[in-house]
């Protein structure tokens, strides 16, 4: 029980220099500004103003194509819904196919491709609106590689690799693809005039959202706002990975969602005497954390927590509760799924013009 979650969170708000939302007086009506699961941010708060006054505003928030989505995405993308739904506002999926081929994250091209068709169509099962939702593929869409020449121009080798990392024998794909992600951010600002933009993403890709911010003030455009969720731990409270096979992913059956709950990580006691004596720890327990920034109200998070650290709420009933959220929201999902169409999604799909 004394372990912790190998991902710090303000540890890595401090390296970015990014500020705090929770020191934002005026925040959206929502559930992830309220339960702090959306944790840090770059100038949300101009964002919210310009979008609240009416002017022209959009989401852009992407997703890797080395497979579907998962628990870890929820955060980011109900974000993006609401303020799809709320204010009508269009949002913008780059799917990184080329990213995730020369990462080594898929084997072939073609197997990218193939994936992050099946991620547009999950997205669209999500809930996105067709009618106001544009998926940026760079296979398909391969006019983006233009603007990424364009912004590429702007930006030195040296900044690449002190902000990623990237040695020189890491092949130049990777050295080039921040300009690729850069052109996904400002997109909707250089095609189609939104000076408003929002980016909702994880803290780990933080890198592509400095390079584009900077790009952004070199060529004198807006620089977009930035959101950064949570880093939620995989079920074995360690950083969530495919390669681990420690995320719920939305496609999971019914019993590898249940077994994957059953083993995951959590801070009640050996045994049952002494968890109803001592208490459990919900601050490393992984069915609490879910709980409590994606599907628990403030009142209801608060109410268990107290009955799991006095020990009246166990380790199983605490697994019971978190396994009915997610079976019942991953249900309606793939029930959403199975009516998405090829047809549907062709009319999403950006194109070259």
């Amino acid at each position: 029980m004394e372990q912790k979650t190998e991902i710090d969170n303000e540890k890595l708000v401090k390296e970015f220099g990014a500020n705090l939302v929770s020191t934002l007086k005026d925040l959206p009506d929502f559930y992830t500004f309220k339960t702090g699961v959306l944790f840090s941010h770059r100038d949300f708060n101009k964002f919210f103003s310009a979008l609240k006054k009416g002017e022209k505003c959009a989401i852009l928030s992407g997703v890797n194509a080395s497979g579907s989505l998962h628990l870890g995405h929820k955060a980011v993308f109900d974000t993006n819904l609401f303020f799809q739904k709320k204010y009508n506002i269009p949002v913008f999926i780059p799917i990184s196919d080329d990213e995730s081929y020369v990462a080594g994250k898929v084997e072939s091209q073609e197997e990218a491709l193939k994936n992050s068709m099946q991620l547009a169509k999950e997205l669209l099962a999500y809930g996105f609106d067709p009618k106001k939702t544009y998926f940026i593929i760079d296979q398909v869409y391969t006019n983006i590689y233009n603007l990424a020449i364009k912004l590429s121009k702007k930006v030195n080798l040296s900044e690449i690799k002190a902000s990623y990392g990237y040695k020189n024998e890491e092949n130049i794909g990777l050295h080039f693809y921040p300009a690729v992600q850069s052109a996904h951010i400002l997109f909707p600002q250089v095609k189609h005039g939104i000076k408003n933009v929002l980016v909702p993403i994880g803290p780990d890709e933080d890198a592509h959202i400095r390079i584009s911010r900077d790009i952004a003030s070199r060529l004198e455009y807006n620089k977009p706002a930035i959101l950064h969720s949570l880093f939620l731990p995989g079920i074995d409270n360690k950083k969530m990975s495919k390669s681990k096979n420690n995320a719920i992913f939305l496609n999971d059956s019914e019993k590898e969602i249940k077994a994957k709950i059953n083993k995951s990580f959590s801070g009640g006691q050996k045994s049952l005497e002494e968890h109803r004596k001592k208490g459990g720890n919900p601050d490393v327990d992984v069915a609490f954390l879910y709980l409590k920034y994606l599907f628990l109200s403030e009142k209801e998070s608060k109410a268990i927590e107290e009955k799991y650290r006095s020990g009246d709420l166990t380790t199983a009933e605490m697994k019971a509760l978190f396994q009915k959220h997610v079976l019942k929201f991953i249900k309606q999902f793939q029930s959403n799924l199975k009516k998405i169409s090829d047809k549907d999604l062709e009319k999403t799909i950006l194109k070259n013009e």
